[in-house]
């Protein structure tokens, strides 16, 4: 990928991580696919949904910012499968969780987009 796409995701994921310390929606928005699936793999916490419930989800939650917990996140990978589709590996800490996230993107009109958000997480061990 050209590193215009590279500077353009890689922009994406910081408003993705501030957005999430944050707990603010309307910057997430602008990350998020309107049509977003948003998957959580950790055993027994299974779930699936859309992105207005999940939006809802975070307008209900206490910002980790607000906490006073430090931002914590890594990108591990970006891999452009072409130039429409990637994928982000990343890794974040927040709300005593260490997460790891699986990202799908893809192209929204000119702009990358999440459309789906799959991750699991473990209690984090301090």
């Amino acid at each position: 990928m050209t590193p215009a796409g590279l500077k353009q995701v890689g922009a994406l994921m910081e408003a993705y991580f501030e957005g999430l310390h944050q707990a603010d929606s309307a910057l997430l928005r602008k990350v998020f696919h309107p049509r977003l699936a948003y998957v959580c793999a950790t055993e027994g916490d299974e779930l699936y949904l859309d992105l207005e419930t999940y939006m809802a989800r975070v307008d209900s939650r206490e910002p980790p910012a607000k906490r006073g917990e430090a931002r914590k996140e890594e990108i591990l990978e970006i891999a452009f499968a072409s130039g429409r589709l990637a994928r982000v590996s990343a890794r974040m800490t927040m709300m005593g969780r260490d997460f790891h996230d699986l990202l799908t993107l893809v192209r929204y009109g000119a702009e990358w987009r999440i459309v789906a958000k799959v991750f699991s997480y473990v209690p984090r061990k301090d």
